[in-house]
This record gives C-alpha cells, sequence and structure tokens, in this order.
C-alpha cells in the first residue's frame, strides 16, 4: 500500500470514546496543597502540572513582565512550558525568564518545518534563543492536511531531524500537536510518538464531533495527551471587538465560571495538561481558579452539554 493510502485509510477508521466523565483511576495523579495537581504524561515518566504555560504569554513583553509572568506560574505549581518559533518573540522573552528553572521544568518547542534540513535550523534556532542545549518535548506544529503527514514522515521529511536530534541529545521525546482530527489520527498510527497536542474542547466535542476519535485512539497507544482550545467558546461573532485579546484568534472563555467549567470539562477526561490562551488576564484566572478543577460528576454533566449545544464550534469533523 502506498504511503498516502496507508495516511488516508487510517485517519477515518477511528473509535469513538463515549464514557464521560472518564475513570481516571489508571492515570497517576498527584496533589499538591495550594498548587496545581500534577499527572503522568504517558509513558514518559514525567509529571506534568495540569495547566501549562504557553510561551504567547510573554509575547512582546519586557523582560521585567517575562520574569514575573513565569515567577506566578513557578509559584503556582506549573512546570510544563511550551512555545514556538511562531508566537513572534517569544522564545527570546522566555529563554531568560525560564532560565534560574530551567533544570526543574519540563520544556517543549514545536516546528512548522515539514521538510528536514528546514526543521532542523528551526530546531537549533530554538534552542539558541531559548538558551538551552535541549528540549524536553519537541513537535511539529499545527498538523492540519494528510499532505503534511505524508511530507513529515516520507523521504526527507522533519521526522528525520526528530529522530537524530534525540540520539544527538538535543531533544528527549517526540510529538506533535494538530487542528484536524484526520491528521491527527494519521500521525498516530504512521509512528509511535510519545505526545499529542490537540484541541480538546466542550464545544467541539459535543456540536462538532471532534475530538473523541483523537482522544481513543492516543488513550489505547498510551500517549500522553495534552489539551488546547479548553478555555475557547467558539469562533468570534463577526461584530465582535477583538482588541482586548488580540493574541486569540477564537472568542475565549472570559469569566471565573466558564474558565472553570471550560478547564474542568477537559480535564474530566485522561489527559495530561491543557494549556490556556495566549492572553496573561485569562492565564492569571486559570491559576485563580486551580483549586476548583476537580473532574466533574454525573450529574453536570448534562448541564455542560446544554451549554455546548447552543454554541459554535471552532473545529468540526464530518467523518464517522
Amino acid at each position: 500500500m502506498k504511503r498516502r493510502d496507508f495516511i488516508r485509510n487510517t485517519a477515518l477508521a477511528a473509535p469513538v470514546l463515549t464514557l464521560f466523565p472518564a475513570d481516571l483511576s489508571s492515570m497517576v495523579r498527584m496533589g499538591v496543597p495550594g498548587k496545581l495537581e500534577k499527572r503522568a504524561l504517558g509513558k514518559t515518566g514525567e509529571m506534568l502540572s495540569i495547566i501549562g504555560f504557553g510561551g504567547i504569554i510573554v509575547k512582546d513583553a519586557t523582560p521585567a513582565e517575562a520574569s514575573a509572568m513565569v515567577k506566578l506560574a513557578i509559584d503556582s505549581g506549573i512546570n510544563y512550558f511550551d512555545v514556538a518559533p511562531s508566537y513572534g518573540d517569544a522564545e527570546v522573552k522566555l529563554g531568560p525568564a525560564l532560565e534560574p528553572y530551567r533544570k526543574s521544568v519540563f520544556l517543549a518547542c514545536k516546528t512548522g518545518k515539514r521538510k528536514k534540513d528546514d526543521s532542523r535550523a528551526e530546531l537549533e534556532q530554538s534552542l539558541k534563543n531559548l538558551g538551552t542545549d535541549h528540549f524536553d518535548l519537541y513537535q511539529h506544529h499545527a498538523v492540519t492536511s494528510l499532505e503534511d503527514v505524508e511530507t513529515i514522515l516520507g523521504p526527507g521529511g522533519a521526522m528525520e531531524t526528530f529522530i537524530e536530534a534525540r540520539k544527538e541529545g538535543k531533544v528527549r521525546f517526540l510529538g506533535f500537536s494538530a487542528h484536524s482530527v484526520e491528521a491527527a489520527l494519521a500521525l498516530i498510527d504512521g509512528y509511535s510518538f510519545d505526545t499529542i497536542l490537540f484541541p480538546f474542547n466542550f464545544t467541539t466535542w459535543y456540536t462538532g464531533n471532534f475530538g473523541p476519535q483523537v482522544l481513543a485512539r492516543a488513550s489505547e497507544k498510551k500517549m500522553g495527551i495534552l489539551a488546547l482550545k479548553a478555555m475557547a467558546r467558539g469562533p468570534w461573532p463577526e461584530d465582535a471587538d477583538r482588541s482586548k485579546y488580540p493574541k486569540c484568534w477564537y472568542e475565549p472563555l472570559t469569566t471565573p465560571a466558564d474558565i472553570t467549567m471550560g478547564l474542568r470539562f477537559t480535564l474530566s477526561h485522561p489527559i495530561t495538561a491543557a494549556v490556556p490562551p495566549g492572553e496573561g488576564e485569562l492565564f492569571k484566572i486559570a491559576l485563580d481558579v486551580r483549586n476548583n478543577l476537580k473532574p466533574l460528576r454525573k450529574s453536570e454533566v448534562r448541564a455542560i452539554k446544554e451549554k455546548a449545544m447552543a454554541g459554535l464550534p471552532l473545529f468540526r469533523y464530518e467523518g464517522a
């Protein structure tokens, strides 16, 4: 079978995860009084805070602002930091701010390059920007199309850089982020990745049929599962004023009650951590409600489903 046929066929054959709230009893979890809970990251042996720090938060920040935001995260119990070269100057701002804590945190980075040579150049520049000799996790960034999957996994693709960099000690674990069900499933079946970073959101789950298939397949593979868009409400309304949240390409949840609901939905699944939007104000609210992020009770599921069904999803999946 040709690679493209394999990718296309595997992308259409995912089981559906129907049990919710999920049974988290098999997931290693560690409570830390006054700080964020930590959960096991798949088979890696790592324990990560259930809220991550998205590096875009420090985009365009002053060095003092970046240091203060990172210190707030550390003091709240965050040990998972994620950044990418596409986030403006976030790498060069995060590196110095994170330097005092580098040995005790889990640092993830990404590349949007799909070919070997381009991804190698981006990896080396990111290491330099962040002032580190290695990344704990390196990810293919925002994979959406099956054509991208084919390029990444094919001869001369970025996967060759990932494998070589791991042998060189420049990265420890390998993963990807994806914005389509088809691409995510194809990557899961195309290589034995350690992690996946994917939009798991209450509205896309219930009204877009987007997420259950990916979570089920990743769970079968015992991958470390990380979440995007837990704090998304949906697409921006056409007449919305976006100026207050310029780093959000979607309309975010903004009140403590809604943010708590969104995070609780996502973290009621066997997901290790959720990465909030890149707006500092919303990130601080997520930290403020950290003691309320208990898994949903069955009696609460109907209400959150009704709220989801009244909204519009950011993503949809039209497959089975």
